[in-house]
């Protein structure tokens, strides 16, 4: 077991290594720092852009492999270099890094929870009144784009702030600027900003979850197993808990990490929505900006969460799943 876990954990760092390194490369190539300054009217002396672009080792007359050298050097050291304005990437990171955080962990553990129980209920009470009312929902809400449905939320908290004539759901910031009052008020404030842009998260995460789960919940109802269980003497419901239930959430472990990749990017569109400035926001601004460290900063972020995701999902289902414990 514990060989198995670090033969998994090495996989995922050499899996990061090249998943940040394709990230800086495909932004080196797709991004024109020099974009910035070439159209400036007055024009800017070259020798003023070059030492700007010098300065972010981002100078596209420097060959490729010096300037990636560099890049990787430092990022090693825990340091992402310099943005266009001459700003310290790691600081607008830090800075970021936590409102993402704060809210994909929120909405994913809400997702994925609530959406695993839906899909297992929904198996067990197949075809009744609760079955296909969660499958029709679902359908909706997957078939609705995550900016429409962010969109869409904000609308009715506006709606639900009228009707009640005063501001319950806000629809703008993380925090209201300039707050006064006691802690647990500004808890209360931010959770009240945290509502609706994680329900956007949230909502797709839970049809996801659950459709999945459900075919495979009903996959298990049908199993050998489970009836050589009912057979020798348990009930329903203890064949199920027993021996049906760990079998049916085991593939779910897996498919998690791929399903986090789909949230990260739903964030980016939440995020600008609702003036978060996170993780998703910044990487917009940065492709905007032609900013590739910013722009490299973000995607190893990103590599990061989803990689790592991988690797408890192996661990989990090392942990649930017998078989995989025997063979590592």
């Amino acid at each position: 077991m514990v060989g198995y876990i670090a033969r998994r954990f090495l996989n995922f760092v050499l899996l990061v290594l090249i998943a940040s390194s394709m990230g800086y490369f495909l932004a080196s190539i797709a991004l024109s720092p020099r974009g910035n300054y070439e159209a400036a009217n007055p024009p800017i002396p070259k020798e003023s852009i070059d030492a700007v672009l010098n300065r972010a080792n981002v100078n596209d007359e420097v060959p490729f492999t010096t300037r990636y050298v560099k890049w990787a050097g430092n990022v090693l050291q825990g340091d992402f270099g310099e943005d266009l304005d001459q700003n310290r990437v790691n600081e607008e990171f830090s800075r970021r890094v936590w409102v993402s955080l704060r809210l994909l962990m929120l909405g994913t553990l809400l997702g994925a929870t609530i959406g695993v129980i839906v899909g297992v209920v929904s198996a067990v009470r197949q075809y009744e009144i609760f079955d296909r009312s969660t499958s029709l929902f679902a359908y909706f809400i997957l078939s609705t784009p995550v900016f429409l449905l962010a969109i869409l939320l904000k609308f009715v908290g506006i709606k639900f702030n009228d009707a009640i004539g005063s501001t319950f759901f806000f629809t703008q910031g993380e925090y209201t600027p300039g707050y006064i009052g006691s802690s647990l008020g500004r808890f209360g404030d931010r959770l009240q900003h945290l509502i609706l842009p994680t329900l956007s998260i949230a909502l797709g995460s839970i049809s996801f979850y659950s459709r999945y789960q459900r075919n495979t919940m009903l996959d298990v109802l049908s199993s050998d197993h489970l009836r050589t269980a009912r057979a020798k003497g348990l009930t329903r419901r203890q064949a199920l808990f027993k021996h049906g239930l760990r079998v049916a959430i085991s593939p779910m472990a897996t498919f998690f990490a791929y399903g986090f990749g789909l949230l990260i990017a739903g964030a980016a569109f939440t995020e600008t929505i609702y003036g978060w400035y996170g993780m998703g926001q910044w990487f917009i601004s940065a492709v905007a900006k032609n900013d590739i460290n910013s722009v490299s900063a973000v995607v190893t972020f990103t590599a990061v969460l989803v990689l790592f995701s991988g690797f408890l999902a192996d661990v989990i289902l090392a942990i649930l799943d017998p078989r995989v414990r025997s063979r590592a």
